[in-house]
């Protein structure tokens, strides 16, 4: 009897541990560094500045723009109005739902492939540099990344579970966790064919794919308005490249470890007389690749080829990686118990050690296009009162929405009406001729811009016009560029 208390009680402590080790290493891995050396880049500076904004203002710019992240900027305005707006506040949940989705793969590999294939799965996803970019960023992709993570396994304990049994609320929680995802991002959608893919893999039964598709198709019904609307947007992403064949370079190699993590899956397997149809390899080859090739697809169509609106495929790939591992530890333990149970333990510390480069490069400003906030404190150090300021394009105003107090004293010539009273992002303009007027009634004017190696040739008409009048009739007193910014003082000639 005290025998089998002993193994109920390190059974419990296991089915614990697996996913409490997975998310508390993933939490560290984002505390760690986390204000970036108090940088803040451009695409989070969106996500700042639309959170400062009143509940009202935000739905009235949602008409206009980022339709798309309107519950994420609804989500991110109440943080800020609790905990304030700080690097801290912004990134932070972003951590804390890597970390969520680390647990989710934790729990998925265990039941499916045993404690070391869960527990190597969740220390691998944190470590993957994919998303160790997005685990400290102030945008919304980590937080479909563990919406995807859960509702996947949602789906593996439904698949588990016995007949008979009521199902009906872990079919409604998949559903609502998957519409939540699309709400956040709609490309998300995407899980949902890979898990079908999942439900062929493994045969499920007609009352599976029944439901299934009931739930499935529930969620794409709540997140169509959106997918509509947002449609009329679609300028947003007229930035994005056609698709390319060097494009395609990282998803195949991310397919081909995948591939890899599939086979020694099965191949782990193969010998087990309690072997089922449903795996991680079932699970997490559809998980990585379907994404991959649903953006690849759609992409043809319309360039949207960016890896972070698939990063939730990561969780299938940290998967078929823990999955690896733990065939690893199986195939060591017969001969070598001990070291077996050091083998996933010493590939994560020595990944740790090959990744650091990654690691710190991802945590420093370089890491990122700019940084608003360090062009923010050249100006005030340079700014006198008085002086104008103008920005080239536009949406480099962004700085001065999240520093307000950098820019204080300073006339924005250019600006008819502010980001919050046009329910825009970068407000609106004045036409050429009106600009060209007040810059000539200037001194000195602040002109804050992209450093040079990252600059293109002003192209709205109104930008042109500022580089004219500057050009024309005012001289360069100072320079000063950081971090992919660039702000020049202009004193007028005479």
């Amino acid at each position: 009897m005290p025998s089998d208390i002993s193994a109920i009680s390190e059974s419990r402590s296991r089915r614990l541990l697996v996913w409490l080790v997975p998310l508390l290493w993933t939490l560290g891995l984002g505390l760690w560094g986390l204000s970036r050396q108090d940088s803040v880049w451009r695409d989070e500076a969106a996500t700042w500045q639309v959170a400062g904004r009143s509940p009202g203002e935000i739905w009235a710019m949602l008409g206009h723009v980022d339709a798309v992240h309107g519950l994420y900027y609804l989500l991110m305005h109440c943080l800020f109005e609790v905990f304030g707006a700080s690097t801290a506040t912004l990134r932070l949940p972003s951590v804390l739902a890597v970390s969520a989705a680390a647990a989710c793969v934790a729990l998925i590999g265990r039941r499916l492939a045993g404690f070391w294939a869960g527990l190597g799965g969740g220390l691998a996803l944190g470590l993957l540099p994919a998303v160790q970019f997005y685990l400290q960023e102030g945008r919304p992709y980590a937080l479909v990344a563990a919406g995807a993570g859960l509702a996947t396994l949602l789906l593996v304990s439904l698949l588990e579970r016995r007949p008979g049994r009521r199902t009906w609320p872990r079919w409604a929680a998949y559903g609502i966790t998957v519409l939540v995802c699309a709400l956040l991002n709609w490309l998300s959608l995407l899980v949902l064919p890979a898990h079908a893919a999942t439900l062929g893999w493994v045969r499920a039964g007609r009352g599976a794919w029944l439901r299934w598709a009931v739930y499935a198709s529930g969620a794409v019904a709540g997140a169509l308005p959106l997918i509509l609307f947002s449609r009329d947007q679609s300028d947003q992403v007229s930035w994005i490249p056609p698709l390319t064949w060097h494009m395609l370079i990282g998803p195949g190699i991310l397919l081909a470890i995948g591939g890899l993590g599939a086979w020694a899956d099965r191949s782990g397997r193969s010998g087990r007389p309690d072997c089922k149809a449903l795996s991680v390899a079932a699970v997490g080859l559809p998980l990585l690749a379907v994404p991959q090739l649903g953006l690849i697809g759609l992409s043809l169509v319309q360039p949207l080829f960016q890896d972070r609106y698939v990063l939730f495929s990561m969780v299938g790939l940290a998967l078929l990686i823990g999955a690896a591992l733990g065939t690893a530890v199986g195939a060591c333990a017969p001969r070598f118990p001990r070291a077996a149970d050091l083998l996933v333990p010493g590939v994560a510390g020595l990944s740790v050690l090959a990744l650091l480069p990654v690691e710190l490069d991802k945590r420093a400003p370089a890491s990122r296009i700019d940084d608003v906030l360090a062009v923010a404190a050249e100006v005030a150090g340079l700014k006198r009162d008085g002086d104008a300021v103008l920005f080239v394009p536009a949406a480099r105003r962004d700085t001065a929405l999240v520093s307000p107090g950098a820019f204080g004293g300073l006339a924005d010539v250019a600006l008819a009406a502010s980001p919050a009273a046009s329910a825009t992002l970068k407000g609106e303009e004045a036409d050429p001729a009106r600009i060209r007027a007040a810059l000539l009634g200037q001194r000195r004017v602040l002109l804050v811009t992209d450093a040079e190696k990252v600059a293109k040739p002003p192209s709205a008409e109104r930008d042109q016009a500022k580089a004219a009048v500057l050009r024309e009739h005012f001289a360069v007193v100072a320079d000063r560029q950081v971090r992919g910014r660039r702000v020049t003082v202009y004193e007028r000639r005479g």
